[in-house]
């Protein structure tokens, strides 16, 4: 009956890659006995968007097998590893960097906020702070004061809310300025990538400074990047800078996996209507310019900042809120388009749709 239940399986197929579970290698421990049959349902990732909707196709193709009389399916993941990342970030398997091209447009709180989303998901996360200029990760988080301690040879993250952090804020002192070149930020950031203890983490998220100089120019060519998460805001100057990072990127060969529209509507908290307050360049426009997916979209709201200065992400700090569900859905698609990538290289290109569902 193992057979039937698994040709039964082949019914369902994965929405983004096009094809059954089980040729795709999904399904795992398929049992049957007296009756109650089991399977385990291993996907490529915890945040997945569309868990429930497999599941409960899972069910209802074995319930149909004749002489089943109870399922039990169970729902686990393994994100799959990034090939040649091991080399410098043993145990991470997948390396994605954030950037803008330009400051203020909210990266770092968009990149925290993320890896938190990503966590209580159920993904192991690691977040490094890469702005080594102007580290912001430490205040963010209330671990300003923390200084991190060392083991055979190598620095033990700082972990808070599930999530793994490192930043060069936590090795100077306080009000220390960097007043490095060119040279010194590569190799601190490849020190921060290397000398870290990170273990196995299933998503490394690299907080990048603006611009495009030293620090993603290194990153990209010292990893086998998973690929890149372009912030930007509906200003037009920002959608400028913002094309540029991706053109940079995609110069060094790095795939850009979409854009993110922070700081978009405001919400009125007295009529409960939407406005947008700044009138440049949307995010899902910026996405089409680019030819690359359109992620989501944060709404404006103060408490997001107000929480990021009392030292806690706002997924941490209002976890009902409209931007905790607009970082939660934009975690699950993140996930998404990094699994299509990590399984579409083993599909022919027809078969790969790197865009989002309408």
């Amino acid at each position: 009956m193992e057979e039937a239940i698994l040709d039964a399986l082949r019914a369902v197929q994965d929405p983004d890659l096009h094809r059954d579970i089980v040729s795709l290698g999904f399904v795992k421990d398929v049992k049957v006995e007296s009756g109650k049959a089991s399977a385990t349902i291993e996907l490529t990732t915890p945040a997945c968007p569309v868990k429930e909707e497999l599941e409960a196709e899972c069910i209802a193709a074995i319930s149909a097998v004749p002489g089943v009389s109870e399922v039990d399916v169970t729902m686990t993941a393994r994100v799959r590893e990034k090939p040649g990342a091991q080399d410098l970030i043993p145990g991470v398997r997948q390396c994605i960097a954030v950037a803008s091209g330009k400051g203020g447009v909210g990266k770092s709180t968009v990149t925290l906020n993320l890896a938190v989303a990503l966590a209580q998901q159920g993904a192991r996360v690691g977040v490094l702070d890469a702005d080594v200029y102007g580290p912001s990760i430490p205040l963010m988080t209330g671990t300003q004061t923390e200084r991190p301690m060392t083991r055979d040879q190598q620095i033990l993250p700082i972990e808070r809310f599930g999530v793994a952090m490192m930043s060069l804020g936590y090795l100077l002192e306080d009000g220390q300025a960097v007043l490095w070149r060119g040279p010194m930020v590569a190799g601190t950031v490849k020190q921060l990538l290397a000398d870290v203890s990170w273990g196995t983490l299933d998503y490394l998220l690299v907080d990048l400074p603006p611009g495009t100089g030293d620090a993603p120019m290194s990153l990209a060519q010292l990893v086998p990047l998973s690929g890149v998460v372009i912030v930007t805001t509906p200003h037009n100057v920002a959608a400028n800078i913002a094309g540029k990072a991706a053109a940079l990127f995609r110069r060094l060969n790095a795939p850009i996996l979409g854009v993110v529209e922070n700081m978009a509507t405001f919400v009125c908290p007295s009529c409960g209507d939407p406005a947008r307050i700044f009138s440049g360049q949307s995010g899902d426009e910026l996405a089409r310019v680019l030819g690359t997916p359109f992620l989501g979209s944060i709404p404006l709201d103060p408490s997001v900042s107000h929480a990021a200065d009392q030292g806690l992400p706002s997924m941490v700090a209002y976890p009902q809120s409209v931007q905790a569900a607009s970082f939660r859905e934009l975690a699950g698609e993140l996930a998404r388009q990094i699994s299509i990538r990590a399984e579409g290289t083993n599909l022919p290109d027809e078969q790969v749709e790197f865009a989002p569902r309408p």
